[in-house]
């Protein structure tokens, strides 16, 4: 059981506890942030959310400068941050977040389009590859049978098949056909 004493101690500081809660209410209703009976924590959580912030600002700006970097038209620029100062000095060396982010976009689109380009010129090798690889069998086979085919069974372009024109006699066109013997060297 309670004393008298220890009642009243009890029921002053529930009376502080809600004069303090009503303080704070009414500090953050008005916008104010730090209430009357805690302002050492309060102090301490504005100082904590201030780091936070600082943190998330230099995370931003070294993000800003890595991209900055890694776009070659920007490289050597230092990153500028639009203020009414930095208007009337007119430093144009400096590129903007937004001329960063603008300049990243277009050599994305452009190393899109290039690796776009690279890929076709692979295939295009892949498939010249599988052609050649298709026509050395195909040689090979004629080796070993002793067999002689014309250029053109092979699929094979050489400039001797083409139709050439024989100056010495001046009778128009002859065609030289190649044929390709393979020899058996042992």
């Amino acid at each position: 059981m309670m004393s008298d004493d220890d009642r009243d101690i009890d029921i002053e500081s529930d009376a502080d506890n809600d004069s303090d809660s009503r303080s704070h209410t009414r500090n953050s209703l008005s916008g104010g942030y730090y209430s009357q009976g805690g302002s050492g924590l309060q102090a301490e959580k504005r100082a904590h959310h201030n780091a936070l912030e600082r943190k998330r600002r230099d995370h931003i700006k070294d993000s800003f400068t890595s991209l900055r970097d890694a776009v070659p038209a920007l490289q050597g620029e230092k990153v500028h941050r639009h203020t009414k100062q930095s208007k009337q000095s007119g430093a144009a060396e400096k590129a903007s977040r937004a001329q960063i982010l603008k300049k990243a976009a277009e050599y994305i689109s452009f190393m899109r389009r290039k690796n776009m380009a690279h890929q076709q010129d692979i295939d295009d090798l892949r498939r010249q590859n599988t052609m050649l690889e298709t026509q050395i069998r195909t040689l090979e086979k004629a080796r070993a049978t002793g067999q002689y085919m014309e250029a053109h069974e092979l699929g094979l372009k050489s400039e001797g098949s083409s139709h050439d024109t024989d100056s010495s006699d001046g009778e128009g066109t002859t065609r030289r056909v190649k044929k390709l013997k393979i020899g058996v060297s042992a």
